[in-house]
């Protein structure tokens, strides 16, 4: 008795099994293992075809499995994991507990803040910022027609009442008019006098003069632009001592003196450091009202030609044995470098793999210029000090300290 067998979508001629279809493609693709697997069952089973069939159709069930396993690509390997760059830090390198080091600039100790005697409009200015004046040196001018004609009209009273008086004087002597009448016009000269000599001088101030030779450090007016008396229009720094600006926050205003010693970190000499002595020379008794801080000068103890005005200093204010640290193992960290765990706070601590740890701390105090952590860490140890939220324990990464790859 035949036996009916399912068909499979075959061609005798060709001994071909049923193509696939590639989903990108959409062109009819065959694994050549598969392939191999059906030519060789076609040349073993041909002649009955009932038999062909049936045998065909049960190792198609059998082998297909195998040979999807072997069209099958091997496994991707996986990707190498890339070491994120972090900030780091030597804790006991930024923040000794008996230093405070604060940013500053280096100002001239003495500055003129220079403008007009009289109002009016500035016609020329003859100086720009980084210029070298002299004393007496014209800086700016403001048109002086108004003041001419101011100092024709006075001129004119004062000859005016200058021939009045000779002619008084005349008729006294001849007896035609009083002494009064004569005191009256002499008093009239005097005036007239003072007044020509009032207009010469608001002529004169229509021209800005450098009282003083120095650098301008600022222009505060431009050509063109109406001015009243006394408004700023150029800033002077006046030739003589250097110092470096710096502020106080409100949390160590009490340990800075007048007088403590400072080391002044500066950029020279092409682009290397040097430290250069200095002390505090003034510091304001009034927090300044939009930033709270105290301003303070910090004066170089010898003058250096290589400081120029505008460059940046670091200053370390040594607050000796009665500082906020208390000669306890406190070390100043970034805020940055704090990870905060509910109300506990933690560092990562860069293992010598490159590997970091989450370690718990004890912070004493948070200062506008760091964290004074008492407990939990030592000097020496290497702590992530910015991107803190983005790692996760055992990672290891790439350590960057001062914006270089170590």
């Amino acid at each position: 008795m035949k036996q009916n067998y399912p068909k499979t979508r075959h061609s005798r001629e060709s001994g071909n099994p049923a193509k696939t279809t590639s989903p990108r493609s959409g062109q009819a693709t065959i694994c050549p293992a598969t392939l191999g697997i059906f030519k060789q069952l076609d040349s073993r089973v041909r002649g009955n075809d009932n038999v062909f069939y049936g045998v065909k159709y049960k190792l198609f069930a059998l082998l297909f499995p195998l040979a999807l396993a072997a069209c099958s690509k091997p496994p991707a390997e996986e990707p190498a994991k890339i070491e994120r760059p972090a900030s780091t830090m030597v804790v006991g390198a930024l923040g000794e507990s008996q230093s405070n080091v604060y940013s500053g600039e280096v100002r001239a100790r003495l500055e003129t803040v220079l403008g007009f005697r009289i109002g009016g409009k500035i016609v020329a200015r003859s100086a720009d910022v980084g210029d070298k004046v002299k004393s007496g040196q014209i800086l700016a001018r403001l048109d002086a027609a108004d003041s001419g004609l101011q100092q024709s009209a006075a001129e004119a009273q004062l000859r005016l009442a200058e021939d009045e008086v000779k002619r008084f004087r005349e008729l006294r002597d001849k007896g035609f008019v009083s002494q009064s009448a004569l005191d009256a016009k002499e008093t009239a000269l005097k005036a007239a006098v003072a007044q020509a000599g009032l207009a010469r001088n608001q002529a004169n101030y229509t021209s800005l003069l450098s009282d003083r030779s120095g650098v301008v450090s600022a222009t505060l007016a431009e050509v063109g632009q109406v001015v009243a008396a006394g408004q700023p229009v150029l800033r002077l720094a006046q030739d003589g001592e250097r110092e470096v600006a710096i502020a106080i926050p409100e949390s160590r205003f009490n340990t800075v003196k007048v007088g403590m010693k400072a080391q002044i970190e500066m950029d020279m000499d092409n682009g290397k450091s040097r430290t250069l002595a200095g002390h505090v020379r003034e510091i304001s008794p009034a927090a300044d009202a939009a930033s709270r801080t105290y301003a303070a000068r910090v004066a170089f103890d010898t003058r250096h030609s290589l400081v120029a005005l505008g460059m940046t200093a670091r200053v370390r204010l040594n607050a000796g044995a009665k500082s906020d640290a208390k000669q306890t193992r406190e070390y100043r960290v970034p805020l940055t470098a704090i990870f905060q765990q509910g109300d506990k706070a933690a560092v990562w601590i860069v293992a010598a793999d490159r590997s970091v740890s989450l370690r718990p701390v004890t912070v004493s105090a948070y200062r506008d210029d760091g964290a004074l952590i008492s407990g939990g860490i030592a000097a020496g140890e290497r702590i992530v000090s910015a991107g803190v939220h983005k790692l996760t324990a055992g990672e290891k990464i790439r350590i960057i300290e001062n914006g270089k790859a170590l």
